[in-house]
């Protein structure tokens, strides 16, 4: 029978959480404990597909095509969970499930409520990612804040779920914040409000993991313990971490926790190996070079809205080629405003331009790969990124002016990006989603990347290239390199005469580790530090 750990958060948001529950996952399966993660998201939305990336973050992409929160990126980086559809589950998916159940009369006419059918729909996905994983621990990472209206059912089903498991086989770890005000104090009373809160929702929470900015001494602990009704030895501090957040896992294994959470769960005493992270932290601190990329996207992102993309990077800087990364985030309106692109890519080593949706931008992203073709950086284009090297080269080199994508332009006598139904394509007019084969053609950069003729990569597109402008592509210079393996869509670009410029259909950013960077972004990134060098 699986064991289940419940992480809750107070005081506010964005205090990762989703980070803190993948490092405990990341020192459970350092203990030798097979692990699975489970992500209750309280929007309405039955999946994240929908949803603005400027208010939501990424969209996670999982293997089976799930679209999911930003934070199942976490839990697969930190940890080795398979991820599936079943990892990630919306309150609007829950009433989903309740309502085709009555529809279907499976309630035998009761009134459909909260408490039980929409508690009992919680509780019976949790436990089922338990029964199909045969995980001895089950990480439940319930989003949002304590005190959210949205929250309410969840936080019911986890009470109700505790009670009936027992305390040693579910517990329930509490993020807070411990704020510090003006003249360097600490104080509690934001957390201790925060337990309270959970108290009130019946939950009391076994192990309380402050997130804090400063030291914090042992005296405050007590405190905090004695207020909360927790164990003195069950007050944890996540700090903000100095250079990376795979750091976590040394600094919550050095203060115990993941001892705290064998003890209270009774697995007993384990030791835990956490070789990879020292060894990834130890390349961290001791670069043998530096290189920085600019990555080219829509006004004012936060950098939740290309997390992967800036994590594989990392990886690919650190672990694949022990550089010191710095990535230079450039807004493409700015570009459109200003057309100063050499101060712009000023000290810039390569370029990357991931996935985007909507025109805002559009010029600026698509002067910048026509700057990275000219001027020989070093280029690596994702989705959207890979699409404008096709319009670029027929605007530039083909001398279609009005050539465009229909996802913006309707009435473009050169629509060389369009959906794959207006192209008379076998294939349907549908969002792509999760793995799908890839066919690489031999003497390609690709090739010599993968070392592979066939691979399997993640995909999240409608929009693809037109293959009737093959040949007029071909002859400017910008070759097919890859194809899907059922030969309907053109899956990565190339450019002949230049040293290295990339641009991929699918999203390699997703299945990117800290310890196992991508081979394409391992090799971006060595192309930019030849061009540094150079």
């Amino acid at each position: 029978m699986s064991k289940y750990i419940l992480v809750t958060s107070g005081v506010c948001s964005s205090l990762g959480k989703g980070v803190a529950a993948s490092t405990i996952g990341s020192l459970l399966e350092g203990c030798g404990l097979k692990i699975a993660m489970l992500k209750c998201d309280p929007y309405i939305n039955v999946d994240a597909g929908n949803i603005s990336p400027y208010q939501h973050g990424e969209v996670y992409v999982t293997e089976d095509g799930a679209e999911t929160d930003l934070d199942l990126g976490n839990f697969s980086r930190f940890t080795s969970v398979k991820l599936s559809n079943e990892n990630c589950v919306s309150i609007g998916r829950v009433y989903e499930n309740v309502i085709r159940n009555e529809r279907a009369g499976r309630y035998n006419g009761r009134t459909v409520q909260v408490i039980p059918h929409i508690t009992d729909e919680i509780k019976r996905c949790i436990r089922h990612l338990g029964d199909s994983t045969k995980a001895d621990v089950v990480i439940v990472e319930i989003g949002g804040t304590v005190g959210d209206i949205e929250a309410v059912p969840y936080l019911e089903a986890g009470r109700q779920l505790i009670r009936e498991m027992g305390k040693t086989n579910a517990i329930s770890i509490h993020l807070t914040l411990i704020p510090v005000i003006t003249g360097g104090e600490l104080k509690s009373k934001p957390t201790q409000h925060a337990v309270k809160q959970l108290q009130e929702a019946g939950i009391q929470p076994d192990i309380l993991l402050c997130r804090c900015e400063a030291e914090v001494d042992d005296a405050l602990k007590r405190k905090i313990a004695l207020f909360c009704n927790v164990a003195e030895g069950a007050v944890f501090i996540s700090p903000d971490v100095k250079r990376s957040i795979y750091e976590l896992p040394i600094t919550f294994h050095k203060q115990g926790i993941d001892k705290k959470i064998l003890e209270k769960l009774s697995l007993g005493n384990r030791s835990t190996d956490i070789r990879q992270w020292t060894d990834f932290i130890e390349k961290l601190n001791h670069p043998s070079t530096q290189v920085c990329i600019a990555m080219v996207g829509k006004k004012d992102y936060l950098d939740n809205c290309y997390k992967s993309v800036q994590e594989s990077l990392f990886h690919a800087a650190v672990t694949g080629n022990n550089a010191e990364i710095i990535i230079k985030k450039i807004d493409a309106e700015t570009l459109e405003d200003t057309k100063d692109y050499t101060s712009a890519f000023k000290d810039v080593d390569g370029i990357i331009v991931p996935g985007n949706y909507g025109q805002r931008g559009f010029m600026g992203l698509l002067s910048t790969v026509k700057y990275a073709r000219e001027f020989h950086l070093p280029y690596l284009g994702i989705d959207l990124g890979m699409q404008l090297m096709a319009i670029e080269t027929a605007r530039s080199l083909c001398g279609w002016e009005d050539a465009d994508t229909t996802e913006f332009i309707q009435n473009s006598k050169h629509p060389v990006i369009s959906l794959p139904e207006e192209q008379s394509a076998p294939s349907a007019g549908v969002m792509k989603l999760g793995a799908s084969m890839v066919n690489i053609m031999e003497h390609t950069k690709l090739y010599s990347i993968y070392n592979s003729s066939s691979i399997s990569e993640r995909h999240r597109s409608k929009y693809t290239f037109d293959r009737r402008y093959t040949a007029e592509m071909t002859a400017h210079g910008l070759i097919t390199s890859a194809c899907a393996a059922d030969d309907a869509q053109v899956e990565a670009f190339e450019w002949r005469n230049h040293p290295w410029g990339i641009g991929v259909q699918y999203h390699p950013e997703f299945v990117s580790r800290p310890t196992n960077p991508h081979p394409l972004f391992n090799a971006f990134i060595q192309a930019a530090i030849a061009f540094h060098k150079g």
